[in-house]
């Protein structure tokens, strides 16, 4: 789950790193109340969405005045702001937030992840704050230092000082580097963090070293043990089906293809889609029903999919082994008779009873083509979703 640049902000206060004093605006009737608590006479103000290149995108403007305010919230409030990192509809806009502008000396950057290679937390740092990391990456990797975190000592002393040398920074700055770097890592381990990001780290004018902008994406496996990031969660910003999936444990990602899948197991439903694409078809979603396969979850599986108006034919493929196949065979037949299909459906069984889960589909008088092999059903959909006769 991400956050929203403000509710990172947020959390970064309660961990003792410095931010940018700011507000946040729903509508323009709540601007001129937050100009006069943020005090001044310019302000910036940015588009909260879940997605970076907001600037280049115009979603982030420098106001000399409240009128300013005014017209750039009346531009995108309500709106969808596209940039490098979303599809072409973009994320909705409906926060808009006011902060301080900040005196810059430097730009800097700093990230907190997962390095699986060393199986350890890693803090990365750099002085090409300011900038996408990933070119920065690519075209000048000395300026990136990776610090790997043991998981028992924590952060140490040396570390943070190893960083601030790497960057160049005095040592009045390095007093403020480890106030940060502390807090990136708590919030990392103690939220159950994916990713901690700030880019641009800044040093003020007045040698401050403060989070310009703000990143944190939680683990959702994590999640029930943080009611208070809990209430971060913006459905607004994720997909209308992915949210409904969540609603009943699927497991869904739309894609851009014609044939809707239908699996249980992650890695089954990769190499689905793989099988798809090899048999010259192209996969409309990702979607793991998970292991305790009901009539209610095909049901609302099979809903997902047909709500895609691109979805020429479905290929249910499911393992029965902790559910028997006859069982299975139940649950399809319920749900597609609920759900009424108005697609070929191509259904493969394996596993447990798997003998009487096929006879129940044959049986059961619904145009559903049933093979036991998965590269027969997968040329079998693609031929369907295609037009032509199984």
């Amino acid at each position: 789950m991400n956050l929203h640049e403000y509710q990172a902000k947020q959390v970064f206060a309660d961990y003792g790193i410095p931010v940018p004093t700011n507000r946040t605006i729903r509508s323009v009737g709540e601007i001129e109340q937050a100009v006069s608590e943020l005090g001044g006479n310019e302000w910036m103000v940015k588009a909260q969405v879940h997605a970076g290149g907001r600037g280049k995108a115009g979603g982030v403007i420098k106001a000399g005045s409240i009128d300013e305010i005014k017209a750039f919230a009346e531009k995108m409030l309500g709106t969808n702001l596209v940039t490098f990192q979303t599809d072409a509809n973009g994320q909705p806009v409906n926060t808009l937030m006011i902060e301080v502008p900040s005196t810059i000396e430097r730009e800097l950057y700093m990230g907190v992840l997962v390095d699986r290679a060393s199986k350890k937390v890693a803090i990365m740092a750099s002085e090409a704050g300011g900038m996408n990391i990933e070119e920065v990456a690519a075209e000048t990797p000395e300026k990136i230092i990776t610090l790997a975190i043991d998981p028992v000592n924590g952060l140490m002393p040396y570390q943070v000082r190893e960083a601030g040398f790497a960057m160049n920074m005095t040592p009045a700055q390095q007093k403020g580097l480890m106030k940060v770097m502390q807090g990136v890592y708590r919030i990392f381990i103690e939220k159950d963090a994916s990713q901690v990001e700030i880019n641009p780290l800044v040093i003020t004018g007045d040698d401050v070293v403060m989070a310009l902008d703000a990143k944190i994406s939680l683990d959702d496996n994590a999640l029930y043990k943080h009611k208070d990031m809990q209430a971060f969660h913006d459905p607004s910003q994720e997909d209308d089906k992915e949210n409904h999936a969540k609603e009943f444990e699927l497991n869904y990602v739309p894609l851009d293809g014609d044939i809707g899948c239908m699996v249980n197991g992650a890695g089954l439903a990769m190499a689905t889609m793989d099988i798809i694409k090899n048999n010259g078809g192209d996969p409309a979603n990702f979607l793991d029903v998970g292991g305790g396969v009901t009539t209610e979850r095909v049901a609302e599986a099979l809903k997902l999919i047909l709500s895609d108006p691109k979805v020429k034919a479905i290929l249910i493929n499911i393992f029965g082994g902790i559910v028997r196949c006859d069982l299975i065979a139940e649950g399809i037949i319920a749900a597609t008779k609920e759900v009424k299909l108005s697609v070929p459906v191509v259904v493969r069984l394996e596993g447990t009873n798997v003998e009487l889960g096929r006879e129940l589909l044959e049986k059961s008088g619904l145009e559903i083509i049933s093979r036991g092999d998965f590269t027969e059903a997968a040329e079998e959909v693609v031929k369907a979703a295609k037009g032509v006769g199984a």
